[in-house]
C-alpha cells in the first residue's frame, strides 16, 4: 500500500500538471458519481491527507481519493494520449486538462464531497506526518496512549497519518524496539523517539523516488527489515521474519529481527520462512483506515 510519502509525491505531480487549469474532459467511473461531469470547471489545487488525495476544484467540490494497495495517478500529456487508456478496464477517473491529463488506474476509493465537508472523509485521521497540520506531541499523546502493540498504533491512522507496514517496520527496527509491544508501556520518551524517527523517514521519503532507511538508493539495499524475511539482518545477521499484527480483521504484515528487537513476535510460529521473492509473505490486508 503507497505510504504517506508516496501519496504526497503524487498529490504534488497533480497539482504541477493540473492547478490553475480549466478541466477539459472528464470522466469518472465510479457508482453514484459516474455521471457527473467536471468539464469546465478549473482545479485549485491537489494536496494529500495521509494516504488520501484530495482533488479541489471551482466550485467547491473536491474529488477524494485513495490508492489503497494497488491504485495510482498516472499524468499523461493531454495531446496525443493513446486511445488504449480510455479503453482501459482498470481506469477508474480521467480528468483532462489542456496539457496534461490524470489517469486514476485501479483506485481503491473515488468520492465527490463538498470542499466543506471534506472531513466527512478524512476528519477521523490524526496529525498529517507530512502536512501542515504536524504535530508530534499529539501524535505521541496518541500512540502512547493506544492499548495495542506499538506496531499497531503506529499504523492506526488515527493516530497518526501516513505511516505504513514499510515505514513501521523500518522506524521499530532502527530503534530496537518489539513490534508487539504494548504502546502505552513503552514510555512517552520511547514513544516520542519512535514517532519522530518515523516523521524523519518519511519526510526524507517525499524527496526520492526510492524509499530508503538504510541511506542506499539501491533498491536491493534500501531496507533493513521490510521485504527482507528469509534473509539475514543487515545489523546482527540473524534471519529476518515476518508475522501478523493488528486485529483479525485488520490484520498486517509486520517485518522485524528477532536478535535486534527482542525475540518472535507471539503471531509467529517460528517456522522456517523462504526468503519474500519465493513464497510473497503473509497475506496482506486491503482495509483502508
Amino acid at each position: 500500500m503507497p505510504e504517506g510519502d508516496t501519496v504526497w509525491r503524487t498529490a504534488t505531480r497533480l497539482n504541477e500538471a493540473l492547478a490553475g487549469r480549466e478541466i477539459v474532459e472528464s470522466d469518472l467511473r465510479w457508482p453514484d458519481i459516474s455521471t457527473v461531469d467536471l468539464t469546465g470547471r478549473t482545479t485549485l489545487e491537489v494536496v494529500s491527507r495521509g494516504k488520501h488525495v484530495l482533488h479541489r476544484v471551482e466550485g467547491g467540490l473536491t474529488l477524494h481519493s485513495h490508492l489503497r494497495m494497488e491504485g495510482q495517478w498516472r499524468v499523461e500529456a493531454t495531446e496525443g494520449l493513446a486511445p488504449r487508456w480510455r479503453r482501459n478496464p482498470q481506469l477508474r477517473a480521467l480528468v483532462g486538462a489542456a496539457d496534461w491529463t490524470a489517469l486514476g488506474l485501479r483506485l481503491g476509493m473515488l468520492d465527490l464531497v463538498p470542499t466543506a465537508r471534506e472531513s466527512d472523509v478524512v476528519g477521523h485521521l490524526g496529525p498529517d506526518v507530512l502536512g501542515p497540520d504536524w504535530d508530534l506531541d499529539r501524535a505521541v499523546d496518541n500512540v502512547a496512549g493506544s492499548h495495542v502493540p506499538i506496531g499497531q498504533a503506529l499504523l492506526d491512522q488515527r493516530n497518526l497519518a501516513g505511516v505504513g507496514t514499510m515505514w513501521c517496520a523500518e522506524t521499530l527496527f532502527l530503534e530496537r524496539v518489539p513490534p508487539w509491544t504494548p504502546a502505552d508501556e513503552l514510555g512517552r520518551e520511547r514513544v516520542e523517539r519512535v514517532v519522530a524517527r518515523a516523521h524523519r523517514l518519511i519526510d526524507n521519503g517525499r524527496r526520492n523516488a526510492v524509499q530508503s532507511s538504510t541511506g542506499s538508493y539501491r533498491l536491493d539495499e534500501a531496507h533493513y527489515v521490510h521485504a527482507r524475511s528469509g534473509r539475514p539482518c543487515r545489523r546482527c545477521g540473524t534471519t529476518v521474519r515476518v508475522a501478523m499484527i493488528g486485529e483479525p480483521t485488520r490484520e498486517r504484515t509486520m517485518f522485524y529481527c528477532p536478535g535486534c528487537q527482542g525475540g518472535l513476535g507471539p503471531t509467529d510460529d517460528g517456522r522456517p520462512q523462504a526468503p519474500l521473492g519465493s513464497n510473497r509473505g503473509a497475506a496482506r490486508s486491503r482495509r483502508s483506515y
